[in-house]
């Protein structure tokens, strides 16, 4: 795996920054928006998917990384739940759903994946001694 410098280098954070404004979009184009309650808790989950990410890089350790990375998996959940709620009151289309859906699962997963090199990884972290992160 290359070298990771900052957290906007992480592939996983790029998507979800798009996650992010795939759900802005919707806001802004759909009935959702009109929903304050719905959109501030997406708003919020979604965001969460990316910080938890940045906020996990920036601890220079892998345990609290691969902590972190598990809040933003579990953010992903929250998400997509959200996106169910929104689909069943008709908040938004199929199509929006599905699109949206589709690259929450993709991260999801690619998080998932990444925790699992990071605990298999002998790179411990810049706080354990370990400049290889």
């Amino acid at each position: 795996m290359a070298k990771i410098d900052k957290f906007e280098d992480i592939e996983i954070w790029n998507k979800s920054r798009e996650i992010c404004s795939d759900i802005e979009y919707l806001f802004e184009n759909t009935n959702l928006g009109k929903r304050f309650s719905m959109k501030d808790q997406m708003d919020r989950s979604s965001g969460s998917i990316m910080d938890n990410i940045a906020e996990g890089f920036e601890r220079n350790g892998n345990r609290e990384f691969i902590n972190f990375l598990s809040y933003s998996k579990g953010s992903c959940g929250e998400l997509k739940s959200q996106l169910y709620r929104a689909l069943d009151k008709k908040l938004i289309s199929q199509i929006q759903f599905d699109e949206v859906s589709v690259k929450i699962e993709l991260v999801k997963n690619k998080i998932g994946a990444f925790m699992k090199y990071l605990n298999n990884s002998e790179i411990k972290g810049l706080k354990f001694g370990n400049n290889k992160q």
